[in-house]
Parts: C-alpha cells; structure tokens; sequence
C-alpha cells in the first residue's frame, strides 16, 4: 500500500472519532496527536517528501505548488510535523503582536452535508514572542509563510502599528509574509480593503520593508490576503493597489460571511467565516478576476473549497500559481496533499494559466 492510500485509510479510522468532538477539540487534539507522531518518529507512514514539482513564484523556488493555509497552525508550534504531510509551502498564523484569546467559546462549527466549515475565532494566538521561538525551533525545509494582523483591541486607526511590529518580528525568520486584512472575525478589519486604506497600509508597510531589506541582506516577499465578499471593480482596485505599491503576491481568498450556499443547514446562520467546498466556486471567480486583470502582473495563491483534487486544478486553470488548503483536510485528511500534488504535475506547464482577457 502506497503512503497516500495508507495514510488515507488511516484517517478515514479517524475521522468518526474527531468529528464525534467539538470541532476545535478535534482541531486541537489533531495537531498534538500529529506533534507527537512526529516527535516519536511514528508518523512515517503519512511522510511524504516535499519535492516533486518544483515551481517559483515570488522569486522563491516552491517545492511543489500545494500548501497549508494559515489558520491550521496559528502559533507556528507545529510546522515540521504539518510538513512531513507533503507542503511545498506552510503559512503560519495569523500572529498578533499581543497575545489574545479569541471570541467566546463555542466558535467553530462543521457543515458535513455542505463538507464547510463556519468559524468566528478571531486571532486567537499566543502573540509574537511565543511565534517567533516556535519558528526558530523549526527545521521545514520547504518555504514558510508568516501571516500577520492585529489585536482586536487596537482601533482600526492604529492598525499599521500591529502590522508594523509583526513586520519587524518575523521577517528574518519568513520565507514570504502575508498581510492579512480579510478576516471577517475581527471587527472592521475588512475596512483595510477599502482604496484609501488599503494603500496608505502597503505603502508603510513596503517602506518598513525596504529598510529590513537593507539591515538583513535580504528581500522578504508580501502578499497580501484579500476576502471573497468584494465585487469585481473592487477587485480590479485592489489589484492595481498592489502593483503600485510593489506588492509580491495575492492570496485569494479568505472565508467568506455569504450563507447563500448553506441556507437551511444546521449551524448556517452561526456568524462567522464560512469555509469549505460552498466557497470554491466565488474563490476561484476572484482567482479568474484577479489573473484576467492582471495579467501575469502578480502570481496569486489561491485557497478555498478544495476538496478534491480537480478543486485544485481548477484554481491554476483559473489563473494561480500555487494553492493552499484547510477545510478539505478536515474532510478529506492528509492525503489530499498528495492527490492535489498529482493532479497539478499533469497539468502542461504547471505554472499560472492565465485566463483571456474578458471585457471589464
């Protein structure tokens, strides 16, 4: 039995188990359970090595074009036992200066007949210090992404200070970083995607870049993660926006607040980020959006509702370069990693497609 099918079996022992739990129980217990594997050496049967397909994006050579999308390890605390699963890429976080516990408990909730995910966490992380250490313990030899916000007790208008001192804390340790600006968890985040805001945001922050790039030798990418929930003008904005201010990359997308898919099912009207297969269709739109306007201008990451491996076909076909993924590895398990992997390296060039141009 290959690894993959192996490892596949495994988790389909498991799953009843883990969706018997609350869902964040289950997620923590998850990440421990996958620690301690790891730790004992006892997880070589789902180890899986990163090279295979090789791509550059960012100016960074990618192992292989699928990732792990920020959120499954908020802290960084489990960066080499996630990347024995197969990543090409980790995206650690979101990390806020302070460390915060989140909105109030029950806070996450699964939608098994829509395989989604609604979640209103809300950064909750142990803070900047506790990350930085856990970072500098690991030894990934794929490229990690660091993604930062900003504590829910600091107004908007003070928001550039979090981002700033993120910024400065984990960019000697990043691979590439991400700014985060779409959770719908922390209140009035989402107003950071609006025009002024938006630029004067990346402006600071891509000035405080150019100063670490002198002090460290080296020129950390950012990409910026951007919600579902825009319209395709917004969306055009936005994508100018970051040319302008020499922004490196787009992940798109965040959740999403739409219910539209979901209406009627249990836990559907909890408030939150809606995740999971319900979001591929609007996530792939915006990749579809972002790559038509583009143009080649910016590589993007595309993340939301891959559940199977044509999801993730469908978001390079649609304009990305590399894919992300969370929900579906709580439906599916780790052996998504591996299918997506497949599907992609048959793929002819397996790089960005660019769409054609459409009117707009």
């Amino acid at each position: 039995m290959s690894r993959p099918a192996a490892c596949k079996s495994l988790y389909a022992f498991a799953r009843p188990l883990l969706f018997a739990l609350d869902p964040e129980r289950a997620h923590e217990l998850t990440l421990t359970n996958l620690q301690r594997a790891h730790d004992l050496g006892a997880d070589r049967l789902c180890h899986v090595p990163l090279e295979g397909d090789p791509v550059r994006v960012m100016g960074l050579e990618f192992p292989n074009p699928v990732g792990l999308a920020a959120g499954m390890d908020k802290n960084a605390a489990h960066i080499d036992a996630l990347g024995a699963l197969g990543f090409g890429f980790i995206e650690a976080g979101t990390v806020t200066p302070r460390a915060q516990p989140g909105n109030p408990k029950p806070r996450m909730f699964r939608l098994p007949r829509a395989q989604a995910l609604i979640n209103r966490l809300g950064f909750n992380n142990q803070g900047l210090e506790a990350f930085v250490a856990n970072v500098r313990k690991s030894r990934y030899a794929g490229v990690l992404g660091l993604n930062i916000g900003k504590n829910a007790a600091t107004p908007i208008e003070a928001a550039l200070d979090d981002y700033r001192s993120c910024l400065r804390a984990v960019y000697p340790l990043a691979g590439y970083v991400t700014i985060n600006i779409s959770s719908p968890n922390t209140k009035d985040l989402r107003n950071l995607q609006q025009d002024d805001e938006l630029r004067a945001l990346l402006s600071a922050l891509q000035a405080e870049r150019e100063q670490l790039a002198q002090s460290h030798g080296r020129r950390v990418p950012l990409a910026v993660k951007i919600a579902p929930d825009v319209d395709d003008a917004q969306i055009v904005r936005m994508a100018d926006i970051f040319v302008a201010q020499g922004i490196d990359g787009v992940i798109a997308t965040n959740t999403t607040i739409a219910r539209d898919a979901v209406a009627g099912h249990p836990h559907a009207n909890e408030m939150g980020g809606l995740s999971g297969q319900p979001l591929h269709a609007r996530a792939t739109h915006v990749v579809r959006r972002l790559a038509t306007h583009l143009q080649g201008a910016l590589p993007i990451i595309a993340v939301g509702g891959i559940l199977r491996a044509q999801d993730a076909v469908d978001k390079i076909q649609a304009g990305a370069s590399l894919v992300q993924l969370y929900t579906g590895l709580v439906y599916r398990g780790p052996a998504l990693v591996s299918e997506c992997r497949a599907a992609i390296a048959t793929l002819p060039g397996k790089q960005a497609r660019v769409p054609p141009a459409v009117p707009g």
